[in-house]
Formats: structure tokens, C-alpha cells, sequence
């Protein structure tokens, strides 16, 4: 199965280290981050646990529920923790689905034959409030992912959901946006009461409108 960007995420129940869920459930009115990992006690993963368990309180800030998966089961994910724990100096704070049968990675086609035969890539979906995919990157097992970038992704993502702009190349939080281009000169003053710039009749930009 093939998913795009906009497609409804597949909906599954699952086994996870905070007992069973429904994944449509646990996400509620939120947005949603679903990563998978290639295997339980990895060091690339471990780190990367930990450091999703640190930034919880930002995911929680932009009302983005975290869940993790791994294709090994639930006792190596529930002593992995522990180790997870301890290395990184944190407490993971979210659900790490046990995908021993592989049924949601083939259903996110988080497997990759010509990587690896057996274990997933790193996936990473990002799911609106509307239950539609945002967001698919996939990095390689040697590569940690970057998640101040992926919080990035999220501010684009949920102001570009509520206001006629895009994100310029290496935006963040608090720097200017680019008005879409269906917006006309004359309506500008109105959607944008903050003012505006024209760089060319095509690149226009405003500050950003919801702070």
C-alpha cells in the first residue's frame, strides 16, 4: 500500500507498552507523530527515544500525540525502556508499539526489501487533526532523525492549515511567511492587518499572523 500526502492515515488497533489502542482513538481532536524504529536495543533508536521523551512537553504544546513502533515485541520493548531510561536520562512518556507480526509496517509500508528484508526504516508520518497525512519522511537505519526539525515541520504545518501562507526556505517560529498566491493585492490589508511586503508581484510577505 501506497500512501500519500492527504490520504487518511489507516486506522489499526495495536499492543503497546501503555496497553492496547486504537490508533484513530489516542489520537482524538489531535495532531499525530507515528515513527517506527528498525529494532528494539539499536543505538541510533535509543537515542532517538529518549529524545522524543525530552521533548514531550513541545509535541504536548502543539497538541501532537507521539507513538512509536518497533517490529520486536512487547517484554524486548518493555526492558529496552528501562534501558532507554537510564542512558539517556529521561523517562519515555509515550506508547512504543510491539509490531511482531509486522501488519501496521506493511500497512505504512514502513519495510523496505532492498534496505532490509525484516526490519522497518525510519518512517516518520505526520497526521493532522483531520486524520490526513501532512507529512512522510523516510531516513535510512544509520541516520537519526532530527526532531527540532520535525517540531519545525508541525509549526509549518498547523499555521499553513489555518492562514492563506506558506513557509519560506529554513523558516521558524516567529519569522516572516509568504502569502499565497491566491490571495489578491487588494485583499491583502484585510487578512494580513499586520502589513505586508511585495519582493516581486509573486513573493509577498507578511509577518507571521498568529502571534
Amino acid at each position: 500500500m501506497t500512501l500519500r500526502l492527504g490520504d487518511i492515515a489507516p486506522d489499526f488497533t495495536a499492543v503497546t507498552t501503555e496497553g492496547e489502542i486504537n490508533f484513530h482513538e489516542y489520537l482524538g481532536e489531535n495532531w499525530g507523530i507515528l515513527f517506527s524504529h528498525p529494532a528494539d536495543y539499536t543505538p541510533v533508536c535509543t537515542t532517538e527515544l529518549g529524545t522524543v521523551a525530552k521533548l514531550k512537553s513541545e509535541f504536548d504544546k502543539r497538541n501532537v500525540k507521539v507513538l512509536a513502533l518497533s517490529v520486536d515485541g512487547l517484554a524486548d520493548h518493555e526492558g529496552w525502556i528501562k534501558d532507554i531510561n537510564e542512558t539517556q536520562a529521561t523517562q519515555v512518556n509515550f506508547p512504543l508499539i510491539a509490531d511482531k507480526d509486522r501488519k501496521i509496517s506493511q500497512l505504512y509500508d514502513m519495510i523496505h526489501p532492498n534496505a532490509s528484508e525484516n526490519f522497518t526504516v525510519r518512517s516518520v508520518f505526520v497526521i493532522g487533526d483531520d486524520r490526513k497525512i501532512k507529512l512522510i519522511i523516510t531516513y535510512p537505519a544509520s541516520t537519526g532523525r532530527n526532531f527540532d526539525e520535525l517540531l519545525r515541520v508541525i509549526d509549518s504545518l498547523q499555521l499553513t492549515a489555518d492562514y492563506s501562507v506558506a513557509t519560506p526556505a529554513n523558516w521558524k517560529q516567529g519569522e516572516d511567511v509568504v502569502i499565497a498566491p491566491s490571495i489578491k493585492n487588494e485583499d491583502i490589508s484585510s487578512k494580513f492587518p499586520k502589513g505586508h511586503k511585495v519582493i516581486k508581484p509573486y513573493l509577498r510577505s507578511t509577518p507571521q499572523p498568529n502571534i
